[in-house]
């Protein structure tokens, strides 16, 4: 490797420690819900896009990206999911078993 192609290869490094990480979701076909497809660095969120066109759709493999800068996202906490995920019985409008749905509706 040249010196030239090294000093290349540390600003690379240097840029991607000071950019922020970017969460990438890609719809693969319009009525299908996004996806997460990975992770890039980017300063910002049209770079983000055109990177993770670049990486994530280079076989049109989507009709749609998203870019979330991670520190944007929230998580839940995996021991919590009982509290956070267990149906509440006593708001039955939360459940929708009283009404029937149309044959033409789909992914639902």
């Amino acid at each position: 490797m040249s010196e030239l192609q090294l000093r290349f290869q540390i600003q690379i490094q240097i840029h991607m420690k000071k950019w922020p990480l970017w969460e990438v979701f890609v719809r693969s076909k319009n009525g299908l819900e996004h996806r997460h497809f990975g992770s890039l660095h980017a300063a910002d969120a049209d770079m983000a896009l055109e990177n993770a066109r670049d990486v994530y759709t280079r076989r049109n493999e989507g009709v749609s990206i998203w870019v979330v800068e991670s520190k944007n996202i929230t998580a839940s906490n995996p021991e919590h999911n009982g509290e956070m995920f267990e149906p509440a019985q006593d708001k039955v409008y939360r459940h929708p078993t009283f009404y029937d749905l149309p044959d033409e509706v789909k992914h639902m």
